[in-house]
């Protein structure tokens, strides 16, 4: 019979897979080491059971031990399998950008979970560095992971990963492209490799917000680069020491509207459903594709799966609402499409004003058109409102007819958004679209701009 003795048999030897419809202008051969075959779905594996064999070893790790780690949530999963299979207690800090899923599969394997902000300081009490130090302080018997920091994070694929892709490349590798985050994958597998061939390029793949690829370049960090960005994985607002910079030949950055549509790309057109650091690292070889040529065999490593994102990247309402999918606006119709099955929000003239700050409220809105007699008869937006209050506050109590502004415009869903754009301007806020069904939905000053931005 052929079994494993236990599910950490089974990390590492993942396979090596060839690009074909993403790559298609790349005149070198991609192959993609797919990590998501690990048993915790994610390359956080191997460095996972590295960081907790040595903590053993050293004794940093006592039986029965309590190990914390602030994570993106992938190192959390293969630390909660090594916590498993040996008997230890995990406790996991997240910062509040990563996904609902990642949070819940955590929880789902025994993990206790805490949730921080992620638009702090890396020193604010609250940020998830802080509260992983705090909590490990503060917990009797317990190991703080620190995966930044542990040396047994490069040293996890210096000893697997690097030597997996020089045999499965019978070491033809030229470029080793991957996602940097703490640094331990294109350090450990990167050191490895240059050992092999001082000549193989190795490419990090950053993120706008992150400061990794000007200090590479000046030395200087930079706090101005830092700010608060969508992508999980990669980037960093801090220096982990895993990161060794020296061997690193170039960074490249991504945005984070690349990296969700390459993931999706990767899904669609190459059936490998992957993570947000791979959408990244695809995008940043395609910017880099000048530099290759058709004696290159580039190696690009994808770090997770698909299904922890769900949620975020793979749901079209998420993406949408971010601008990041580019569907294809150029009539009015165009753009209530998405919520021509709402109902238009309207305030009748002989209402109060109340009612119509109430309804603004209740339904987020900034601009209603004002009904009497079954007819539009006017408007009224939040601007009108503030600026009659502040004038004479006991309008709150008048009837709407006293204060609405003229109509909105009415166009038919054939207009083009070039025939909106003189429509609205700083006197006019918004239009009614008239459908063929003689319904009437509203175009706001922000719909246009978030079509044509």
């Amino acid at each position: 019979m052929k079994y494993y003795n236990d599910i950490l048999e089974t990390i590492g030897n993942t396979p090596l897979v060839k690009l074909n419809r993403v790559t298609e202008d790349i005149k070198a051969l991609i192959l993609a080491k797919v990590e998501t075959t690990n048993p915790g779905n994610s390359v956080k594996d191997r460095m996972a059971m590295q960081m907790i064999d040595d903590a053993e070893a050293d004794g940093r790790l006592q039986p029965g031990g309590v190990i914390i780690e602030g994570t993106s949530g992938n190192t959390g999963m293969g630390l909660a399998l090594v916590a498993v299979i040996r008997g230890y207690k995990l406790i996991c800090v997240l910062s509040d950008k990563q996904s609902k899923e990642k949070m819940d599969i955590l929880r789902a394997v025994g993990a206790e979970v805490y949730v921080c902000p992620t638009n702090v300081a890396p020193d604010d009490p609250r940020s998830y560095y802080s509260v992983s130090k705090r909590l490990a302080s503060e917990t009797p018997n317990s190991w703080y992971v620190n995966q930044y920091d542990n040396p047994s994070n490069a040293k996890a694929h210096y000893l697997s990963t690097g030597p997996e892709i020089w045999e499965q490349t019978e070491g033809k590798i030229t470029h080793f492209v991957v996602g940097v985050g703490t640094g331990g994958t294109i350090s450990g597998a990167g050191k490895y490799l240059k050992e092999k061939n001082p000549n193989i390029k190795l490419w990090g793949i950053d993120t706008y917000g992150s400061v990794f690829k000007k200090y590479h370049e000046t030395g200087i960090f930079d706090k101005n680069e830092i700010y608060p960005y969508i992508t999980e994985g990669i980037g960093e607002d801090i220096l982990p020491k895993n990161v060794d910079f020296d061997i690193i030949d170039k960074f490249v950055k991504v945005t984070d509207k690349d990296a969700a549509v390459w993931q999706r790309k990767l899904a669609k057109e190459e059936g490998i459903f992957v993570g947000n650091s791979a959408g990244s690292a695809i995008k940043g070889l395609l910017q880099l594709k000048d530099e290759l040529t058709e004696d290159d065999v580039v190696v690009v490593l994808f770090h997770d799966h698909g299904s922890r994102y769900v949620g975020k990247m793979f749901n079209d309402d998420w993406m949408r609402d971010r601008g990041f999918l580019d569907d294809e606006i150029t009539t009015a119709g165009d753009l209530v499409a998405k919520h021509k099955d709402w109902p238009l929000v309207t305030s009748f003239g002989e209402e109060l004003v109340s009612h119509a700050i109430e309804r603004m409220r209740e339904f987020s809105i900034s601009q209603i058109p004002v009904m009497m007699d079954g007819k539009i008869v006017g408007s009224l937006d939040d601007s009108k409102v503030y600026q009659s209050l502040i004038e004479k506050p006991e309008l709150r109590d008048a009837p709407i007819s006293s204060i609405m502004q003229a109509p909105f415009p009415i166009v038919k869903e054939e207009a083009t958004i070039e025939e909106l754009s003189k429509l609205i301007n700083k006197d006019v806020a918004a239009v009614l679209v008239e459908l063929k069904d003689g319904k009437h939905h509203i175009v706001t000053r922000h719909d246009l701009i978030a079509a044509i931005a």
